[in-house]
């Protein structure tokens, strides 16, 4: 049986942050956890994080993954320096992963993955899988994950990032720290079960980008014109800019079908764009010739209505059961580039307290990355820009 503990914490210094975050999560007793889980922001040294945890905890298993802040049950950060993590008793689970994975490689590599997870953990009923969010094709991981484990196993977790630049992230497991690479958890504790949900809030306009041109999740062309320089054209930028410009105002808005709208509250899944070679642009799926595509603004009172509507239907799903944890994922964009602190602190407040019990809040641990897992139309669903809520609950609670 899994049991679930959480820390996060502010630390300049990465080896004390770490020893913190575990004290925090597990008191004294630091040797006995068998998985350790670790976010941390661009500011730390990954090779110094993982070699930390693996000293404090000798027999765990170590993954982490660089991100733009951290939310954990102590509440929200987004420095430089940020470090969050939950760590995880118990034998229910696997491991796998890879060094290298990029969107041409997407299917092959995850499917890798999958095969060796499955070989290695028998019952596996959910996988928290984290990637680079550089360069991939997140619907081929998806595809590869469903065609070894079925379409019953949720798939949810996020896609790394750095501090909004779209220049490098980080994945890491046990000692081996990638900047390409991805790696998943299987959990087969018979006992648990996962609801995931996710919601962005901002709003399509104007005439839409038509892809004209595209090759897997590269996109060559808009509109029969280079595809980065029309892209940039339309958000009022220069060829000039980097990804880093883009990401806080270039939301593409791709619809969804009608019987999708009322659930998800919008009409339009999000996609980022993490980088690009001249004019190809890396979409975060694979994409179709004549797929229309809208720039987007944010509704910041559309932002609160949907994720307190999120939040109240996991509540009223669960009934009377509590969270034994809950993973979130968090997209950069809605972070300090989108509200100030008191903002932040509100939103995140506002979807932690209905999951607390006499005002604790159990073993959370979220990160702002590039992108979120979650179910969508009860189907394994690939999102950018949200808010994405992972609840786990034990069936007998």
């Amino acid at each position: 049986m899994l049991e679930f503990f959480s820390g996060s914490t502010r630390m300049v210094n990465t080896r004390r942050g770490v020893a913190e975050c575990m004290e925090i999560a597990l008191g004294d007793d630091l040797s006995t956890c068998d998985l350790i889980i670790l976010h941390a922001s661009i500011g730390h040294e990954f090779s110094e994080l993982v070699d930390e945890a693996s000293r404090l905890a000798p027999q765990a298993r170590i993954v982490a993954a660089s991100c733009c802040g951290v939310v954990g049950r102590e509440g929200v950060s987004e420095s430089m320096k940020d470090i969050a993590l939950m760590a995880i008793r118990g034998k229910d689970f696997g491991v796998s992963h890879t060094s290298s994975i990029s969107g041409k490689t997407a299917y092959q590599e995850t499917l890798k993955m999958a095969h060796h997870l499955k070989d290695s953990t028998p019952g596996v009923n959910m996988i928290y899988f984290l990637a680079s969010g550089i360069d991939i094709d997140n619907n081929a991981c998806i595809q590869a994950m469903e065609d070894v484990f079925g379409s019953d196993v949720t798939i949810f977790g996020a896609t790394s990032s750095d501090n909004m630049k779209g220049v490098v992230s980080y994945q890491a497991v046990d000692s081996n720290v990638y900047t390409h690479g991805a790696y998943m958890i299987g959990f087969s504790d018979p006992g648990l079960y996962i609801d995931t949900a996710a919601t962005h809030g901002f709003v399509a306009f104007g005439e839409p980008l038509v892809v004209t041109k595209a090759n897997g999740n590269e996109i060559l062309e808009f509109n029969g014109r280079p595809a980065w320089t029309e892209f940039t054209s339309r958000l009022g930028l220069l060829p000039s800019h980097t990804c880093g410009d883009t990401i806080p105002v270039g939301a593409l808005a791709e619809k969804i079908s009608d019987d999708l709208v009322d659930e998800y509250g919008n009409e339009h899944i999000l996609r980022v764009v993490t980088s690009h070679e001249g004019e190809t642009m890396h979409y975060a799926t694979s994409i179709s010739e004549g797929t229309e595509l809208w720039l987007t603004k944010r509704d910041e009172e559309k932002i609160f209505i949907e994720m307190d509507r999120l939040v109240e239907n996991m509540v009223k799903r669960a009934g009377a059961k509590k969270p034994v944890a809950v993973f979130h994922a968090d997209c950069l964009a809605r972070g300090r580039f989108l509200f100030n602190r008191i903002l932040k602190e509100e939103l995140v407040n506002r979807m932690q307290f209905p999951f607390s019990t006499e005002g604790e809040c159990p073993p959370w641990l979220g990160m702002y990355g590039f992108g979120e897992f979650a179910r969508l139309g009860g189907k394994n669903t690939y999102h950018n820009y949200t808010t994405a809520l992972y609840v786990i609950y034990r069936n007998n609670d």
